[in-house]
């Protein structure tokens, strides 16, 4: 009898780090993203100095970044983020948004800014864009 081979297809994850100093916010964040196929949260953090330090110990895909938190803002954290991990992708996810010229946020290696005001309906624009995913954030959830 013949050997049938088994065939497997790894599924690669994109994975995600929230920091932001609202656990609200956070969580809101977290439970939209683990609805999706193709991605996993990696990690949360409050605030910028532990947004830096679970970034180098987890090294996710894309970080995404409020812009104004206690000990270190987004604008920091993102200067930090890229000279120490210039691959990350990283998107300042902020109601501060017009405050912020697209000169600042590129000089410190913000990727996108995204207003929060555009909801998760505009992150998941800004994200498919960036990353270049449809699968998974186009409505295909996990289930």
């Amino acid at each position: 009898m013949p050997e049938t081979a088994s065939c497997e297809v790894l599924f690669m994850q994109n994975s995600v780090l929230i920091v932001d100093d609202s656990a609200a916010v956070r969580k809101v964040m977290r439970d939209f993203f683990e609805t999706l196929t193709d991605w996993r949260i990696q990690g949360e953090a409050e605030n910028g100095a532990q947004g830096i330090q679970k970034a180098m110990e987890l090294k996710p895909d894309l970080v995404l970044l409020d812009f104004s938190m206690r000990e270190m803002n987004g604008i920091e954290t993102a200067s930090v983020l890229r000279k120490m991990l210039p691959n990350i992708r990283i998107i300042l996810f902020t109601m501060f948004d017009d405050a912020l010229g697209s000169r600042l946020s590129s000089a410190v290696g913000v990727d996108l800014v995204v207003p929060k005001a555009e909801g998760l309906h505009g992150l998941v624009k800004a994200v498919n864009g960036l990353m270049g995913t449809a699968g998974g954030m186009d409505g295909h959830a996990k289930g």
